[in-house]
């Protein structure tokens, strides 16, 4: 791939709903010319459940609301300290498949991990980055005529309490993890923040413009 321009948001803490309704007019009302965009952000405490998402894996009513979104994939975690990157890309004109952009995210999480010192893998079976057998990173997406929403969540420096009451994902007695406890010398959540960004524009052959 060409290395193309990218501009990237750093939203902040923002509600999920309203992230995911704008998510959605973004790639609704992008046209070929449209610029590629990089979210990131933090979300307030909330499950968000796949549109194939089964009920079940919602183990106890802990008071923490769930959505019914449109991404893939099972029932997942957001809160705060979980770092949230939402890449709003047009793959078609990237000339990348989705499984291939799945694979690049994969190995921007891997690639970040590994400059902290952490060793990480994917799964072919189970999307998303592992540690020991722990996950650290769910990747949950949507694509529409060409173009991706919704994107990858990495356990920073969180409360992993929440998942819980939950079957991770969909697999049952999976145990998450996050880059607090892995890394001896972790300095703080924004310092990954950046880390992380700078492994995701490499992987996927962007370069920053215009950031905020």
């Amino acid at each position: 791939m060409v290395q193309t321009p990218i501009e990237i948001k750093w939203l902040g803490l923002v509600d999920y709903y309203d992230t995911w309704q704008s998510m959605r007019r973004f790639t609704d009302q992008r046209t070929d010319q449209t610029p590629d965009e990089i979210w990131v952000v933090e979300h307030p405490p909330i499950y968000t459940q796949g549109q194939a998402g089964k009920p079940e894996h919602l183990l106890r009513n802990n008071g923490i609301a769930v959505v019914q979104t449109d991404r893939g994939g099972q029932i997942t975690y957001h809160g705060p300290g979980q770092l949230i990157v939402y890449p709003l890309l047009d793959i078609k004109r990237k000339k990348l498949g989705v499984r291939e952009f799945v694979t690049r995210i994969e190995q921007s999480v891997i690639k970040a991990l590994a400059v902290n010192g952490i060793e990480s893998v994917a799964k072919s079976d189970a999307p998303g980055v592992y540690v020991r057998g722990e996950k650290i990173a769910s990747i949950g997406l949507r694509v529409r005529r060409g173009c991706s929403f919704h994107g990858v969540s990495i356990n920073v420096a969180m409360d992993l309490a929440p998942f819980l009451s939950i079957n991770p994902c969909g697999y049952a007695r999976l145990r998450m993890t996050q880059v607090r406890d892995q890394d001896p010398n972790f300095i703080n959540f924004d310092h990954f923040k950046q880390q992380y960004i700078v492994a995701l524009l490499a992987e996927l052959e962007c370069f920053a413009v215009d950031t905020e």
